[in-house]
C-alpha cells in the first residue's frame, strides 16, 4: 500500500461543505471542511480498495434520464 496525492476542492454548500477529488470523479461532504475531506479521503481508499465479493455480484442494467448542460 502507498500514499497518492490526489488535488481536491473544497466549498460550502448551504450548511454543508462538498469536498471533490479533480483527479477521479468522487465527491463526498461534511458539516466542516475538515469533515467533508476526511470523508473524500476515505471515499478514495475505498475505491482502490480490492474487492473482496463472498458472492458473485448481480450485474444489471438501468436507464437514467441525462440532461446535457
Amino acid at each position: 500500500m502507498s500514499k497518492t496525492s490526489f488535488k481536491a476542492s473544497v466549498w460550502q454548500e448551504g450548511n454543508w461543505f462538498v469536498a471533490q477529488c479533480l483527479d477521479i470523479d468522487i465527491a463526498s461532504q461534511g458539516k466542516t471542511r475538515e469533515e467533508a475531506l476526511n470523508n473524500l479521503r476515505e471515499a478514495l481508499e475505498l475505491h482502490f480498495e480490492e474487492p473482496r465479493a463472498t458472492e458473485t455480484p448481480e450485474l444489471v442494467l438501468i436507464e437514467a434520464e441525462v440532461h446535457a448542460h
